[in-house]
């Protein structure tokens, strides 16, 4: 009889590949198999019903690692989304921002203006008063 399991590099036992259990099968090296002994006919059933199985599970796997990345690139798709929708109200406010804040320095700047004229005005003011400034006799 065959033995399917296989020792690995680290003493345990593990399953051959599809791909494994498919070549031995090309090469004969089922033992037992076609033999008039009675139980090679079982060996081979279950030595395809193993084959089978694990083709099964390797599909299945690969089918599953296959919807794990679909799954990924969508949720990195609607983070995408999501992220440039915020970001395009996040730009706008701080379009705004600097836009205001030109505004504010405009209006500093007049403010200052205004108070040198104003200040001006008030010097003129108090010398005119002064030089036109009658004395009270008593």
């Amino acid at each position: 009889m065959s033995r399917i399991p296989q020792v690995a590099a680290r003493g345990r036992l593990r399953s051959p590949s599809p791909a494994e259990i498919d070549l031995k099968r090309r090469q004969g090296s089922t033992a037992g198999v076609g033999n008039s002994s009675g139980g090679g006919g079982l060996e081979a059933s279950l030595v395809q019903l193993i084959h089978n199985h694990q083709l099964a599970s390797f599909r299945l796997r690969e089918q599953t690692e296959q919807a794990k990345k679909e799954a990924s690139e969508a949720a990195a798709r609607i983070s995408d989304a999501a992220v440039e929708a915020v970001n395009s109200g996040v730009q706008e406010c701080f379009i705004n921002e600097k836009r205001i804040e030109l505004e504010i320095r405009g209006v500093a700047a007049a403010v200052f203006r205004y108070k040198k004229e104003t200040d001006q005005w008030i010097a003129a003011s108090r010398a005119i008063n002064t030089a036109v400034k009658v004395q009270d006799y008593p």
